[in-house]
């Protein structure tokens, strides 16, 4: 889930070739998805989308019951260390700061996914 269409098609394209992907570019498509069944291995959220942010959609994700074990990591431009310790605090997995090397975000999400 990312606003921003570059970062959104970058890490589709790179995750497509061995994972089933779902993109939304603001927080109610995400939940859109969400809502209507959808339950993925693994959520990328973006914590500055538009009408929700990723912190309203952490929460609203972890209240249903479907997908409150599913790993969340946020991939974000936001490197302040107040944010990577309140994503920590609510139980993100990880938090990936943009840009990225694309090895390195495939490996991180490999670990995560094989734990």
């Amino acid at each position: 889930m990312d606003d921003d269409e570059f970062y959104l098609s970058i890490v589709a394209d790179i995750l497509k070739n061995n994972y089933e992907v779902y993109t939304a570019k603001s927080g109610k498509d995400a939940m859109g998805y969400l809502h209507n069944g959808v339950v993925p291995d693994l959520i990328l959220l973006d914590i500055l989308m538009p009408d929700l942010d990723g912190w309203e959609i952490f929460i609203r994700i972890r209240a249903m019951n479907s997908l409150q074990d599913v790993p969340i990591v946020f991939l974000t431009p936001i490197v302040e260390s107040a944010e990577v310790k309140h994503a920590q605090e609510l139980g993100a997995v990880d938090y990936i700061t943009k840009p990225y090397k694309i090895d390195g975000l495939l490996n991180r999400i490999e670990k995560i996914l094989v734990k």
